[in-house]
C-alpha cells in the first residue's frame, strides 16, 4: 500500500507519520516540500502530486486552523479547507484511491447540550466552520471512497496547545480566568493518528465503511475543567506554580470577545465509529495525562 500524507508537520500530521508508517510506503509532504507540491493554495500542483505518486490512500492533515484569522481572510480559508480537499477528492475518485480527511465540531452551531450525531444538520457560526463544512460536502460529492473524521479540541505534545498555555500562565500569574460555558472533549493528535491507521486497515477490506464519523476522546469537560485538571496534575507532580486552585476563576465566553464566534456545545456522539471499526475511545483525561507526563520529563 502506498500512502500520500499532506500536512506532515502539523500536530496530527506529525503523529500520522508514526502511525501510518507500518501500513506501507509513506510519502509525507508539507506546504513547503520541494520535489512534490504540498501547498494547498496551488490546486493544480496538488492534482499533479497525486497523479505522480499514484497512492492507494491520501491522508489530508493540512488545514487553515487559525479560527479568528479566517474571519479576515475567508478566501484563503476556503481555498485550503474546501477547494483543496475537493481537488484531492476528485483525484482520489479518478485513481480509485481512498481519501482520509479531518473536519471539526465547528460545522455545528453549538446550541443545546445534547451531543451531536453525524446526521444532525450543520449550521456553522464562523468562516472556519463554513469552509470545513464545504470541504466535507465536496468530498462526498466527488464519489471517492472516503473517511471523514470530525474531531474537536485537538492537542499534541508537539507545538503549542491549551494545556501548555495554562501551565505557563499558572507559573506567571496569581489568578486565571478560564471559560466555563463551552463543552467538549480534549482529543490527542496521537489518538487521532492511531484511529486513522486502524480505520484505513479496516476500510481497505470493507469498502462499505466509507463515510463520515465523529472521532473524539470519551467524556466531556469545559475549558475551565480542562485547565483545572492540567494545573492540579502539574502541581501534584511537584512543579511550583504561582496560581492557587481557588484562583482559577470560571467566566463566560463573553469575557473573551473574539472575531469568530465559538460553539458552546462541542460534544459529539462516537457510537458510529466505535461500532464500525470495533474500537473503544479512551477518556480524555488519559491522553492529557500522557501528554503532561511527556512535557514534565
Amino acid at each position: 500500500m502506498k500512502i500520500l500524507l499532506f500536512g506532515k508537520n502539523g500536530q496530527v500530521g506529525w503523529e500520522l507519520q508514526r502511525s501510518l508508517a507500518p501500513l506501507g510506503e509513506l510519502v509525507a509532504l508539507d506546504h513547503d516540500s520541494k520535489e512534490l507540491c504540498g501547498d494547498f493554495t496551488n490546486l493544480s500542483g496538488l492534482a499533479d502530486t497525486v497523479r505522480t505518486v499514484a497512492p492507494d490512500v491520501i491522508v489530508n492533515a493540512a488545514a487553515h486552523t487559525a479560527v479568528d484569522k479566517a474571519e479576515s481572510e475567508p478566501e484563503l480559508a476556503r481555498t485550503i479547507n474546501a477547494a483543496a480537499p475537493g481537488v484531492l477528492a476528485q483525484e482520489a475518485a479518478r485513481a480509485n484511491a481512498w481519501l482520509v480527511h479531518y473536519s471539526t465540531d465547528y460545522v455545528f452551531d453549538g446550541s443545546g447540550d445534547r451531543p451531536w450525531l453525524e446526521k444532525d444538520a450543520p449550521a456553522p457560526l464562523n468562516v472556519y466552520g463554513a469552509t470545513k463544512l464545504e470541504g466535507e460536502q465536496l468530498i462526498m460529492q466527488s464519489g471517492c471512497r472516503h473517511l471523514i473524521f470530525r474531531t474537536s479540541w485537538v492537542y499534541g505534545t508537539r507545538g503549542g496547545n491549551f494545556a501548555k498555555t495554562m501551565l505557563r500562565l499558572a507559573q506567571e500569574r496569581d489568578s486565571l480566568k478560564v471559560i466555563n460555558d463551552q463543552f467538549g472533549a480534549p482529543t490527542g493528535a496521537e489518538l487521532l493518528a492511531d484511529i486513522t491507521a486502524h480505520a484505513i486497515r479496516a476500510a481497505r477490506q470493507q469498502p462499505e465503511l466509507s463515510g463520515l464519523y465523529h472521532a473524539v476522546a470519551a467524556g466531556e469537560t469545559s475549558w475551565h475543567g480542562y485547565a483545572s485538571f492540567v494545573i492540579d496534575y502539574v502541581r501534584r507532580s511537584g512543579v511550583p506554580l504561582k496560581v492557587s486552585p481557588e484562583a482559577i476563576e470560571p467566566v463566560s465566553t463573553s469575557a473573551f470577545p473574539t472575531p469568530a464566534k465559538r460553539p458552546h456545545n462541542s460534544r459529539m456522539v462516537t457510537a458510529k465509529i466505535q461500532h464500525a471499526f470495533g474500537m473503544q475511545l479512551p477518556q480524555w483525561q488519559n491522553g492529557v495525562t500522557r501528554m503532561l507526563t511527556e512535557l514534565l520529563e
